[in-house]
């Protein structure tokens, strides 16, 4: 096994988990204050009582559909 072609796979693994955490933690800081994110039309939210499931349907698919042509963008 080639030294080269391992640190090079590593590098690019590591930089590729670099970034998802920048994502993530962009999300999580600025998530918040994006007024339409979790609030779509689909979103299913149940209450019952004192219970209530909150299920963001249409606000997953989006972000998929966001991840997936930014990962095939960046793939080349």
């Amino acid at each position: 096994m080639d030294f080269g072609s391992l640190s090079g796979s590593l590098g690019r693994t590591l930089l590729i988990f670099g970034l998802v955490l920048v994502v993530v933690g962009l999300l999580l800081t600025y998530g918040p204050r994006v007024p339409w994110l979790g609030r779509l039309p689909g979103d299913l939210v149940l209450r019952r009582g004192n219970f209530t499931l909150y299920f963001p349907l249409t606000t997953c698919i989006l972000l998929s559909v966001i991840i997936t042509i930014l990962a095939r963008i960046f793939r080349g």
